[in-house]
């Protein structure tokens, strides 16, 4: 129900920007047929583009796979006495059904009208056109190919302009424009722009009528007359191309107006930027894709650890989160993935929910937790041995759920033996308990059959990883280098926090460099700055191109166009002289204020050569150092 309410918002949205558009900018042009397909692909767009979602996937750090362990979901459902809410998805289909079936009740009364109207008449078949004399005191009006009209009310003149009208209706299929806006104002009925978007369908397929049958008849005085003879007669058939409209006034200011420039066709443009504009803030998907890290170690280039991946599902997981698991399980594992009885609250947070896991007829767990509360968090965790070998469970931050829901400890994923690392240090069991969960921005787990291994990044550690550039040895890694790096070869760690760079010297570059003397380096000299802006000179027109051949016995004409382009191409150039000399005066300028920066250029210049001698020498006196 939430889709089609989004579904019904956005294509009303549509339909009042087309109509807009067609309101202020095309209205009092006399471009009619050109009106009326961007008045029809308003409405089919409309429909069409909100279907039309492009995906933009962003890759994000793998979930953390460390949770607080003291949150437990129900393994049995609870069911407890909910308060009554009221669900407006619910109130909204409600009403909106009513006005369909109103509107849709209204649509079939007006087609009985029509064939109670048609029943039993004679018709007169000429060309492609049904001709129906009726005695009824109704405006004449077509439907398809069929005019309909009383004869006894109009003189031969005057219906000849009538039915020169309505053969346009019909040879063009206008019966079909206004069933399909009839249609849209059934859907979008409560959308008041969409029966004015109607309406402007049927005052222009009427300027269409009008404007061709105005070519056929040769006075146009007579034609307007009957336009106003026939705005006495109200008695109008729904569904049809009547020849009344209400509009009498526009159509014949409309017959008398000149055409409109061709120039004017850019309006149509108009549309497109705004079409780029709703794609791109409301039908582009952004997706959050983990990215997969990979966790294999090759001991012995035979030994490869085990692997555990945690997928975490919370109060706030959306939708289309779930189904992102459900995939990636799917792809990576061969896992078949199911969640059921998903019900949010008020908030959209989560306060139900069944998992149902799947493998062939190896594994198959299932989980359930309800409440009136947000659920609280849990994790699905995929852990795969030396051998390759599945193993399945769901975890909270209390431990793992086997499959007969009790709770194994957390330390059971790990074998007893192992390391734990928090920002790089190593660090005991006891200083991983007192760890706050929600500090942890990422956790590795790596399992091998003797021995594991945690490593732990927290949220302000992480931070400053982010901001600073790391240097080991003088050498730039990345932060996973850092994390993997033994603290206890750290000599020296400095942090600049102006220059954003943490610098860490071992101590085997240390200690090697205890025996050498090493001199210190050359300063270089800082060369002078460069503030000025240079002026740019003017665009100048491309000159023609001189056609082939001697200008006396070649092609005479191409001669003729090449001197009519030089004479513009002269003129032009003459208009761009006060932009030259301007230009020239800058130029003169802009060398008066780089005659300082010259000088600082020639004696930065000395200084280099200098700085080159002095680099030789040091160059020098380090090989000899190191040669000892």
């Amino acid at each position: 129900m939430e889709t089609l309410f989004i579904f019904l918002v956005k294509a009303s949205g549509l339909i009042g920007m087309f109509y807009l558009a067609y309101y202020f900018l095309l209205r009092k042009e006399t471009f009619f047929n050109s009106n009326r397909w961007f008045l029809l692909a308003g409405l089919i767009t409309s429909v069409i583009l909100p279907l039309v979602v492009f995906t933009k996937i962003v890759w994000v750090d793998p979930t953390p796979t460390t949770f607080d362990w003291s949150n437990i979901p129900m393994t049995t459902p609870t069911v407890e006495n909910e308060a009554f809410e009221i669900n407006w998805y619910i109130v909204f289909a409600f009403v909106y059904s009513i006005g369909i079936l109103a509107f849709l009740m209204k649509f079939a009364f007006d087609f009985f009208s029509l064939s109670k109207v048609l029943k039993g008449k004679t018709i007169q078949q000429q060309a492609d056109f049904k001709f129906i004399d009726v005695n009824e005191n109704i405006a004449p009006f077509s439907y398809f190919n069929s005019i309909v009209y009383n004869s006894s009310l109009y003189s031969e003149t005057e219906l000849e302009n009538i039915l020169e009208h309505e053969k346009v209706h019909s040879a063009q299929n206008h019966t079909i424009d206004v069933l399909i806006s009839r249609l849209f104002c059934i859907v979008f009925w409560f959308n008041p722009l969409v029966w004015l978007y109607k309406n402007a369908i049927s005052q222009n397929l009427e300027f269409i009528a009008d404007s061709e049958a105005s070519k056929i008849i040769s006075d146009k005085k007579a034609y307007q007359l009957t336009l106003l003879k026939i705005t006495t007669q109200e008695n109008c058939v729904a569904i049809t191309n009547h020849f009344y409209q209400s509009l009498i006034k526009k159509r014949i200011v409309m017959l008398n107006k000149n055409q409109s420039n061709k120039r004017n066709s850019w309006k149509y443009l108009f549309i497109l930027p705004v079409l780029g504009a709703f794609v791109f803030f409301f039908q582009v998907k952004v997706i959050a894709q983990e990215k997969v890290s990979e966790q294999t170690v090759v001991e012995n280039s035979k030994t490869v650890e085990n692997s555990v991946d945690v997928y975490k599902i919370n109060k706030n997981t959306t939708d289309a989160e779930l189904k992102e698991k459900i995939n990636a399980l799917k792809e990576k594992y061969d896992v078949t993935l199911a969640f059921s009885g998903v019900e949010r609250n008020s908030k959209n947070e989560l306060t139900a929910i069944e998992v149902d896991l799947k493998k062939g007829k190896e594994i198959t767990k299932k989980m359930a937790t309800k409440g009136t509360e947000a659920i609280k968090s849990f994790g699905i965790i995929i852990s795969k041995n030396e051998n390759g070998k599945l193993t399945v469970d769901f975890g909270t931050d209390e431990g793992v759920i086997n499959s007969k829901n009790s709770i194994v400890s957390a330390k059971e994923i790990l074998p007893i033996e192992k390391e734990i690392f928090i920002d790089g240090a190593k660090v005991s069991q006891e200083d991983l308990d007192k760890l706050d969960p929600n500090e942890i921005e990422s956790m590795d787990v790596i399992k091998k059959a003797d021995k594991g291994t945690i490593r732990i990044v927290t949220k302000n550690f992480a931070k400053t990883l982010n901001d600073n550039d790391i240097y080991i040895n003088d050498e730039k890694v990345d932060k996973n280098e850092l994390l993997l790096l033994d603290q206890n070869t750290i000599q020296k760690m400095d942090v600049n926090k102006t220059g954003k760079t943490i610098k860490i010297t071992t101590k085997t570059i240390h200690q090697s460099a205890d025996n050498i003397d090493i001199p210190t380096p050359p300063t270089p000299p800082t060369p002078p700055s460069f503030t000025f802006k240079t002026p740019k000179p003017p665009v100048f027109p491309k000159a023609p191109k001189a056609p082939k051949g001697d200008p006396t016995k070649g092609d005479k004409k191409a001669w003729k166009e090449y001197e009519n382009k030089m004479e513009d191409f002269n003129k032009k150039m003459e208009a761009l002289e006060p932009q030259m000399k301007a230009f020239d005066k800058q130029m003169e300028e802009f060398e008066k204020e780089m005659e300082p920066f010259n000088a600082e250029m020639e004696a930065f210049e000395k200084k280099m050569k200098t700085y080159e001698l002095q680099m030789e020498k040091y160059e020098a006196k380090m090989k000899a150092e190191i040669g000892k």
